[in-house]
């Protein structure tokens, strides 16, 4: 299984518009971070989780040809706005796309994106997406278990998702125990750690830490990181325990 960070910002992105601090004007390209997403490549499938407003540069920067699922943690604009580009992939394969959802997170779609599931436009062009509602049980894309993992984003139920060996949380602030019992033994671990001080609704870095400490995998990777953590260089080789890296765009490794 080969993972790849398409991107690993918040939501206003790395650089943000506007800013000139040195992260926002660093010159290393891991400083530079589109909204949070990642591809999952197992048993010749394509996997994305989330579909944010960067995503037709993500697909085109990794040349991802086609897609075989998207798998949704929530609704909010930086995990589902690039949904209109579903589009190209429509074109290209000829199908609709497959997103994988729950309840909350369908009623977001379909209220933003209504023309898409309007069975009275006839345009040909919208994007055609195949709603697959899922809750907190484990489900098949064809012979790829996904195990979704509630987690909490302030007051909004969120999903991550466990493939394999492989577990992937972002915007949480909160993970029951019983929710932590399905990530234990994970070989890699993704958990967002937005910056070091307080936030209603992300995990700040250091409980991203304690977290990830607790959890214990063999290799944890932060994302969903703002422009306030710091300068990638400098959190790497200065804060992080030993097995703990910050993600970076265009990272890959493999399980």
């Amino acid at each position: 299984m080969k993972i790849t960070f398409l991107g690993t910002g918040t939501s206003t992105g790395v650089p943000m518009i506007a800013c000139n601090c040195e992260v926002c004007s660093s010159f290393d390209s891991r400083d530079k971070r589109l909204r949070s997403s990642v591809l999952i490549q197992h048993n010749n499938k394509n996997i994305v989780i989330d579909c944010g407003p960067d995503f037709r540069q993500q697909m085109l920067t990794a040349n991802v040809q086609s897609v075989d699922a998207i798998l949704m943690t929530h609704g909010h604009r930086d995990h589902t706005g690039g949904i209109d580009d579903i589009r190209a992939y429509n074109f290209a394969l000829k199908r609709d796309i497959d997103f994988y959802l729950n309840e909350s997170t369908e009623e977001i779609l379909l209220r933003h994106f209504d023309y898409a599931f309007d069975i009275h436009n006839k345009y040909p062009a919208k994007p055609r997406l195949k709603l697959n509602l899922i809750d907190d049980k484990p489900f098949i894309i064809d012979d790829i278990e996904i195990i979704p993992i509630k987690v909490m984003h302030g007051n909004m139920p969120v999903l991550g998702f466990r493939i394999n060996d492989f577990t992937y949380i972002t915007d949480a602030n909160y993970i029951s125990a019983a929710e932590k019992e399905k990530i234990k033994d994970s070989k890699v671990l993704v958990l967002n750690a937005l910056r070091w001080y307080e936030h209603p609704s992300h995990f700040t870095a250091q409980e991203a830490i304690s977290l990830a400490a607790e959890i214990n995998a063999d290799r944890t990777f932060f994302t969903h990181i703002s422009h306030h953590l710091g300068l990638h260089a400098e959190v790497e080789k200065n804060k992080l325990p030993k097995n703990m890296c910050l993600a970076y765009d265009g990272l890959q490794i493999e399980l």
